[in-house]
């Protein structure tokens, strides 16, 4: 369903203020039911702090409210990320932290991460240095190790390798400034290709695993407007 999102920004002393209205583009008699969700956020400093805060309300389900506070540390290299919902209850939903750790050209970051909901943990340890990128994400279920390499000043090669036998490969090109094209490939699973150009985005998945490709195929494109 073709999608619409309205947002605009302000400040306010010390504080800047955003907020958005996202909405379904569809003939319908009911009016009511095209808009989707209303959100706002607040960021500031504080003490060398950057803080950020964010509530969306479900304009289908009012019951239904989701927050999303990060809070963000220059100096010690920290940040803290914390996702939170109000539908009967208030509840933390997850919760996840990352502190990095430079030397030299080298960078390291290692982010613990709590899913509540889902009752998930696990921890990602990312590793940077010159034109690669190494990142680890482990649980005690499973793990994966992503390798990213820049092969040319307009290409990125990703391969992902997972414990359960899983792989991905992943090509992603610059065609110009902010226009990217992505592919994703799962063998005997699918082919993702995303074309993401400034404010358009369009995504085309291909299923490989049997299925009818052409009735199984999934195309999508979106365009983000600002008023």
């Amino acid at each position: 369903t073709p999608s619409l999102s309205f947002k605009n920004s302000l400040k306010s002393g010390d504080i800047d203020l955003s907020y958005g209205v996202d909405a379904d583009v569809r003939a319908s008699k009911d009016i009511k039911s095209l808009p989707r969700s209303v959100w706002g956020k607040a960021s500031t400093d504080v003490s060398g702090w950057d803080l950020s805060a964010r509530a969306e309300l479900d304009l289908q389900d009012l019951k239904s409210m989701y927050f999303d506070i990060e809070a963000d540390s220059r100096e010690a290299d920290l940040s803290v990320h914390l996702v939170a919902s109000k539908r009967d209850d208030f509840a933390v939903d997850a919760v996840e932290a990352t502190k990095t750790f430079e030397a030299d050209d080298k960078r390291v970051s290692v982010t613990p991460r709590f899913d509540i909901g889902n009752d998930i943990n696990d921890v990602v340890v990312r590793y940077s240095y010159d034109k690669t990128d190494v990142t680890l994400t482990a649980s005690g279920d499973a793990q994966k190790i992503t390798v990213s390499q820049e092969i040319s000043e307009d290409d990125r090669f990703s391969p992902t390798v997972s414990s359960t036998g899983d792989l991905s490969l992943e090509w992603e090109h610059r065609v110009k400034k902010d226009a990217t094209v992505t592919a994703t490939f799962r063998p005997s699973e699918s082919l993702n290709v995303e074309w993401d150009d400034s404010d358009w985005t369009a995504n085309v998945k291909l299923p490989l695993d049997g299925a009818n490709i052409f009735k199984e195929s999934v195309i999508s494109v979106k365009r983000d407007v600002t008023f």
